[in-house]
């Protein structure tokens, strides 16, 4: 057996190492020629998505924005100061409507602005210091922008629950929130009602790291809801860059999992850092920062696109059906998530975790618009012999319990990952508070086969998904060189998990088989995301050396074998000196 070495044992071999790391200047500061605003979209996909086709603007769709006044007075009741900033130019043709309780004159808030400003923004002539004249173009920009003031939203809820007439007057496809609660309560239970029964989707932001607040924040926590972390830009010296570039998701700036009771959150992640609409001006822009604040609605524009198109196509259908259709969308989002370095299911550890379906900081990865939109559009296939990419909206019969089973051939597997996700809805009361109704949930399981089909015997359990809490499953395993077909079983769970007996339980399934991810990126080796792979990625990697997996999260272990450890400091010492793109275009412009 071959001893693990330990970078803790030489202290020689340490200091000869530092003293080889050659030391690069800064690069030079410039300004970015980028004509679109704010860039985190282009990162996420969407300007892509949009330049194939145009015509996805959000048009037809209708977001409910959820904002939190910006005072309170001494009583608690909140000022109105909600709204976002509807003289600045980039909301002249936005199509917005508030809601509030009326009591006192609604005002401006920095936050809403920045979110709307994402969403709905656009300003073919948009200015900003340190950069080049821009076009400013949200997410969805021809989209409904219904904004609610918060408490007026939660006063409103068992309204709309409970009563079907107003239920009618929640004409909202998507509802986003860019705030939360460290608890569950009973709002936050009855917007997961909403999300069950009514089918709607809710995006929301699962908090700002550690050093803002440790739990995931509800309702992004909620088990039904799209919770959502922010990949931070990198760290570079001028604005353009920091506008452009983006790194990883960092426990200490992206609030991580588990949840208080044991579940995946976030689902996703996404770049938060955008340029927004000044709240106290009518042309200015600013940085709104690493904040999931704002990569909360860089996602939700993601699945505005997909409602747009979902409608415009009749295949599509049951992505919008109002049974179910929002475990479709769930389910494309994280299946076609871009896996950044260091993802792993639950916390870095030697080999893959069957009852974790997600990472505690990526969730399924950063989400990205062509990609779920190519998904959507390869159509719903049904139990039996299925494409290699696809989704289906489909139900488990509580007997005789038998699993539904999807069948698929891969060509050239020899370089390619399955990507495979499952989701359904948990269940709660309609009457306030909106208890949990667990007696009703299931339990269900994802497994992947490669198949024989010459010889059933030789059939090969390539991977499975079992959680006993989260009511996601995710796998994404290599598919084998000497087998081209696979089956995907989704059945309910044989563990301790419960059987919904009550009523069959509905879920949405989303799968691809594609070329393997390249492992190249500098992110593994450029810790601090400035660029540059030196003594200071060096020095992470060395105070994390005593942390030992699964018990933190922690960025070095490159090899991925659960221990930081000398291979990962020598990986490191290999790489030293490599340069980004970015910061290498940056020294030469």
């Amino acid at each position: 057996m071959v001893e693990k070495r330990t970078i803790l044992g030489s202290r020689l071999w340490v200091v000869m190492l530092l003293a080889g790391w050659a030391t690069i200047a800064a690069a030079a500061p410039g300004q970015d020629d980028s004509a679109l605003q704010p860039q985190a979209l282009d990162r996420a996909g969407i300007y892509a998505l949009r330049q194939a086709d145009p015509n996805l603007t959000g048009a037809g769709v209708r977001f409910g924005v959820i904002c939190r006044s910006r005072t309170y007075n001494e009583e608690g009741e909140p000022q109105n100061d909600y709204q976002p900033n509807a003289k600045h130019n980039c909301f002249q043709n936005a199509r917005l409507s508030f809601y509030d309780d009326r009591t006192v004159a609604a005002g401006v808030s920095a936050h809403s602005t920045a979110i709307c400003s994402i969403l709905f923004g656009e300003d073919p002539r948009g200015t900003a210091s340190e950069l080049a004249p821009f076009l400013y173009e949200g997410a969805v920009p021809a989209a409904e922008g219904h904004v609610y003031e918060f408490w007026h939203f939660v006063k409103k809820l068992p309204e709309w629950i409970q009563d079907g007439a107003a239920r009618k007057r929640l004409t909202i496809d998507v509802a986003t929130a860019s705030f939360g609660w460290p608890l569950e309560d009973w709002w936050t239970r009855g917007i997961e009602t909403l999300i069950d029964r009514d089918g709607l989707v809710v995006v929301a932001s699962i908090g700002n790291g550690s050093n803002a607040s440790n739990p995931p924040f509800y309702p992004g926590a909620g088990p039904n809801a799209i919770g959502v972390g922010v990949v931070s830009s990198v760290n570079a010296t001028d604005l353009a860059t920091k506008l452009a570039h983006f790194g990883l998701a960092y426990p200490e700036e992206s609030s991580t999992g588990p949840t208080e009771d044991g579940r995946c959150k976030p689902d996703v992640i996404a770049p938060g850092n955008c340029l927004v609409g000044q709240a106290d001006s009518s042309e200015g822009y600013t940085m709104a920062g690493n904040w999931s604040s704002f990569s909360t609605p860089v996602a939700t524009g993601v699945v505005g696109l997909l409602v747009q198109a979902a409608r415009q196509d009749a295949r599509l259908g049951p992505a919008v059906s109002p049974k179910g259709g929002n475990c479709v969308l769930k389910a494309i989002v994280l299946n076609s998530a871009v896996k950044l370095p260091y993802w792993h299911k639950g916390r870095l550890s030697t080999e893959d975790d069957h009852e974790v379906p997600l990472d505690y900081v990526q969730g399924a990865g950063m989400v990205h618009g062509v990609h779920a939109h190519r998904l959507l559009k390869a159509g719903q296939g049904k139990p039996g012999d299925v494409p290699t990419a696809g989704w289906d909206l489909n139900q488990l019969e509580a007997e005789p319990n038998a699993p539904q089973v999807y069948r698929f051939i891969v060509e050239e597997p020899g370089n390619k990952v399955l990507t495979a996700t499952l989701v359904w809805n948990r269940h709660y009361r309609e009457t306030c508070p909106f208890q949990h109704a667990s007696e009703s949930d299931s339990d269900l399981r994802l497994e992947v086969w490669a198949v024989d089909p010459a010889n059933a015997g030789n059939n090969v359990l390539l991977d499975y998904s079992d959680s006993r809490v989260d009511n996601v499953e995710h796998v994404y395993v290599a598919t084998l060189a000497e087998r081209t077909v696979y089956e995907l079983v989704v059945s309910y769970s044989t563990g301790e998990g419960r059987l919904g007996a009550a009523a069959n339980e509905r879920y949405a399934l989303a799968w691809t088989a594609a070329q393997k991810q390249a492992g190249d990126d500098i992110l593994w080796h450029d810790l601090n995301a400035d660029g540059i792979v030196n003594e200071q990625d060096f020095v992470i990697v060395m105070n994390n050396a005593g942390v030992k997996a699964p018990e933190a999260y922690v960025f070095g272990d490159i090899d991925m074998d659960g221990d930081i450890d000398r291979d990962d400091v020598e990986a490191m010492f290999v790489h030293r000196n490599e340069q980004a793109e970015w910061r290498t275009e940056r020294a030469t412009n």
